[in-house]
């Protein structure tokens, strides 16, 4: 089966700017997603990257406001300017709810992208059960037995494992996109996910 492993956190706003074009690539190219949401918080400390709140205030207006801002125009996607107040709460349990849904062999693509959508266009608290059960129910899932699943050992325990392959895989941020073995960090990078699909670039990830 022809993948595309898709690495992200449920409130990743550049998971969401890619989030549809993803989608398309995957619909165009016939291959499938194969979701793995991870704890993005370990996955940036395992690279000793500098946490995003010591960040410098121009890095963080640069990259978290402007950089969104003209994506979301150049892809078409809605967008509430400014950083959710509820952004840092925790994702343990939407994220997981992705997981549940995937390992039980469902496509999770439009709960995904409905989770992203919800967050940065409305500001959704993704860390709410009341408004997470209202995007699954959207999105036709069930949202009781896909929370019930998301709390369980296994999921828990696929999820940790997730966030584990990522560090060991050295991938640095969310979205991260690995094509038949090569990386890519960043929605910026979608249009080079589907040149690999086409035709796959020299030399080999991770390089020697």
């Amino acid at each position: 089966m022809s993948i595309i492993e898709y690495y992200y956190s449920a409130n990743s706003a550049f998971a969401y700017l890619g989030s549809a074009r993803l989608i398309e690539i995957a619909g165009e190219t016939g291959r499938t997603i194969v979701h793995k949401p991870v704890n993005l918080n370990e996955v940036v400390a395992a690279i000793s990257a500098t946490g995003f709140k010591e960040r410098s205030p121009a890095h963080r207006k640069y990259y978290f406001a402007r950089e969104i801002e003209r994506w979301a125009e150049y892809r078409n996607v809605p967008f509430k300017l400014g950083i959710p107040s509820n952004h840092r709460n925790d994702t343990t349990l939407v994220n997981s709810m992705l997981v549940a849904g995937a390992m039980r062999g469902d496509n999770v693509d439009q709960l995904a992208h409905a989770f992203l959508t919800a967050h940065w266009s409305t500001h959704a608290d993704l860390a709410d059960e009341t408004v997470l059960a209202t995007i699954a129910k959207s999105a036709g899932f069930d949202p009781d037995a896909l929370m019930d699943s998301a709390r369980s050992k296994d999921v828990q325990a696929a999820y940790a494992a997730n966030t584990a392959e990522a560090i060991e895989r050295s991938v640095f941020g969310s979205p991260t996109y690995i094509i038949d073995g090569d990386m890519f960090y960043g929605q910026d990078r979608l249009e080079l996910v589907l040149r690999a699909h086409n035709k796959p670039f020299a030399n080999n990830w991770p390089m020697a």
